[in-house]
């Protein structure tokens, strides 16, 4: 009798493992969708008005179009005319709209390229926060080299990785992880660990001749990994 509620209880966790990330994905997306939908409603009212067809082919038609034309805008941006008018744009913007320049800015890091995001350029290593001699290490990536040697590291905290610590710390306390990606470290964040110990296991490959604990990140912050 045991055995059997034993067997039954850990073949129904098996199926919620299964179909929890599936059904929270679905929700996720509907919740996403129904969002966009209600914000484009007017819109969509409009086209299915003008061309009769069910509102769901309006929603998805508003959607195509609005993701046109934000391909348009990038590939507008990327122009001379329009690398000249950006600036110009986030001027004024910054100028008139309280808080404009702080979101541009998170947006940047998020989702910018190498140039823009210390998620792209920066370079995975384990700090030593309380000192070599004592032996807890945390996740950071290196974002910025100091000409003091200092380097400026962002602790991720999980499950959020946007959101962490600042330090500058001492070269000594850096030990550099160039054999691990970015977005590897990331997932383990995510996970609140999970992972860790297999992607940090082994030891560190040696750095290039010349390399030094912050090298990778460039001389300049911001600059982009080679």
């Amino acid at each position: 009798m045991n055995y059997s509620k034993e067997y039954l209880a850990k073949t129904f966790l098996a199926g919620l493992v299964l179909l929890l990330p599936l059904m929270i994905l679905a929700i996720v997306f509907r919740w996403v969708f129904n969002l966009i939908t209600g914000f484009l409603q007017p819109v969509t009212n409009l086209v299915v008005r003008v061309t009769g067809m069910p509102e769901l082919a309006g929603d998805l038609l508003v959607i195509a179009a609005i993701l046109g034309v934000i391909l348009l805008i990038g590939s507008f941006a990327r122009t001379t005319l329009g690398s000249w008018l950006q600036p110009q744009i986030d001027n004024y913007m910054q100028r008139v709209a309280p808080g404009y320049r702080m979101i541009r800015e998170i947006v940047q890091q998020l989702f910018g390229d190498k140039s823009d995001s210390p998620f792209a350029n920066g370079s995975v290593a384990l700090i030593y926060l309380y000192g070599r001699d004592v032996d807890i290490t945390v996740t950071a990536i290196v974002t910025s080299s100091h000409d003091s040697g200092k380097s400026t590291v962002f602790v991720p905290t999980g499950p959020n990785p946007t959101s962490g610590f600042i330090y500058h710390v001492h070269p000594d306390l850096i030990e550099m992880r160039p054999d691990i990606r970015v977005e590897s470290a990331l997932r383990t964040v995510i996970a609140c660990g999970t992972g860790a110990g297999k992607l940090f296991g082994d030891e560190p490959r040696n750095l290039p001749e010349g390399g030094s604990a912050a090298a990778d990140t460039g001389t300049n912050a911001g600059k982009a990994q080679p």
